[in-house]
């Protein structure tokens, strides 16, 4: 029996009674979001924190509008108006790319429908989506039928998870907590530290190596960390290596690292949060040969597969591993249930179903074409960072990789640039012509440009270049 919306101030509930209503206020956002971005003229307004708390603070949330209208114009005010638009070809400053309208589409179902992801009777078809996706994925790093993995809300989560799993096969082989040590280069991600620590592992289990000429990771100082890690009594529990470091785009040898650690009997990690985009690629493919090797592996479809956040995943070589992160709960999973449960591989238990977002992607674009995406913004920081290699008036840390350029202008001494650099970075910001980042490296101070925008050119890139350069001069 239908209840009167009127009546009972139900109208704000998705129900079939409501359509009307819930397609109209769908039309209505989606032409505001459109009339603005109509009018977006660069990546950011450089709105001062200060000014950004000010318009949020003095909102009273106990006064509602209740007029969509009233209250469209006033999330512009808070935030659309000063969002950072990644489409935009001066935006280059984190691994933040434009997002695909195919996963755009797949967000209005994922959000009306609110399926969650840890149990088949919530998610059904859902639960074989992701499955899909995982299996398809894992086919693509190489792995065989005993491959599994799950989808995660970004690539910290992914590493964590797959340390944890890591962590507690060193603990079901015997060894003590205090003796594990993960080891790591000294440019991969900040979430091994964070990681050892939620795992109660310590800052002190986690043995960073130095990386080579290319920021990789030297394959000679691995061997020499392990065999330091074993003849110290303790226990190699884990390798990082990384498929495509945050500052430099640096892959590392794959191939190598693998056969250290099977020598060792180690877990390899291998972070491709930001390198597993080559997964797709038509010609870069084999950047990533030896990943198969892996006994986890990392993958962020929110980067280089130009999806909206969140959408990661971990791939697990042999699904019996996955059995450390399943805890039973009647309610959920019971250990009689005969229906498969996301919940029995998963961190978290409440889960969105980001895995629509890249199945509606690959149905309507295709593996290849997100590949070419890749391969696009690969070359330009190829090609850009000739340029700059060139040009005597800028100094490269190193040949780009992938599509991060890590330079600054040439003649600088390091307390020129560490006085110069970040405050010019913030200057561009504030002008609202360009964002890109001050990062660190070998003890010296750097910018780097993250070119992760396939619409972009090469004009587009100098131009925020010749942007900084007049900065400095001035």
């Amino acid at each position: 029996m239908s209840i009167s919306p009127a009546r009972t101030g139900l109208e704000h509930l998705l129900h079939p009674d409501h359509v009307e209503q819930y397609v109209a206020t769908m039309r209505t956002g989606v032409d505001h979001l459109a009339d603005t971005l109509r009018r977006v003229s660069g990546p950011a307004t450089g709105v001062l924190p200060e000014q950004a708390a000010k318009a949020v603070g003095d909102i009273d949330l106990d006064r509602p509008l209740e007029d969509v209208g009233a209250v469209l114009a006033e999330v512009s005010s808070v935030y659309l108006d000063d969002a950072i638009w990644f489409h935009e070809p001066a935006y280059a400053a984190h691994l933040n790319c434009p997002v695909v309208i195919p996963a755009l589409l797949a967000e209005v179902f994922v959000s009306a429908v609110n399926s969650s992801l840890d149990t088949f009777d919530q998610s059904v078809g859902a639960t074989f989506v992701e499955r899909h996706l995982v299996t398809w994925t894992a086919e693509r790093i190489g792995f065989g039928p005993d491959a599994d993995g799950i989808f995660t809300s970004g690539g910290t989560q992914s590493n964590l998870q797959a340390l944890h799993l890591a962590r507690d096969r060193a603990l079901a082989a015997g060894a003590d907590l205090g003796v594990l040590r993960i080891v790591a280069s000294e440019d991969s991600h900040f979430s091994v530290q964070k990681s050892a620590r939620l795992l109660g592992l310590g800052d002190a289990a986690v043995v960073t190596v130095p990386t080579d000429g290319d920021r990789r990771m030297d394959v000679g100082a691995l061997g020499r960390a392990l065999a330091r890690v074993v003849d110290a009594g303790d226990v190699p529990m884990a390798v990082v290596a990384t498929a495509g470091t945050t500052d430099f785009g640096a892959i590392d040898p794959l191939p190598e690292l693998a056969a250290l650690c099977e020598g060792y009997g180690t877990w390899l990690h291998v972070d491709a949060a930001y390198g597993g985009g080559l997964l797709v690629s038509p010609t870069r493919r084999h950047l990533l040969h030896g990943i198969d090797r892996a006994d986890s592996v990392t993958v962020d479809y929110h980067k280089t597969w130009f999806q909206p956040v969140s959408a990661s995943a971990l791939l697990v070589r042999d699904r019996r591993d996955l059995r450390h992160v399943t805890w039973h709960a009647d309610y959920l999973n019971p250990h009689d249930a005969a229906h498969p449960n996301q919940v029995d591989k998963s961190l978290q238990t409440t889960r969105r179903f980001d895995a629509l977002k890249l199945w509606m992607t690959l149905r309507v674009m295709g593996p290849d074409r997100i590949g070419e995406y890749v391969d696009t913004v690969v070359d330009l920081a190829t090609a850009v960072g000739a340029e700059l290699d060139a040009d005597p008036a800028f100094e490269l840390a190193a040949t780009p990789q992938l599509s991060t350029i890590v330079f600054r202008p040439a003649g600088l001494t390091e307390a020129e640039a560490e006085r110069l650099l970040p405050e010019i970075r913030e200057r561009l910001y504030a002008s609202g012509r360009a964002m890109l980042a001050a990062t660190r490296a070998d003890g010296r101070r750097w910018l780097k440009l993250t070119l992760l925008n396939p619409m972009a050119t090469r004009d587009d890139v100098l131009a925020v270049v010749d942007q900084l350069h007049e900065a400095v001069v001035r």
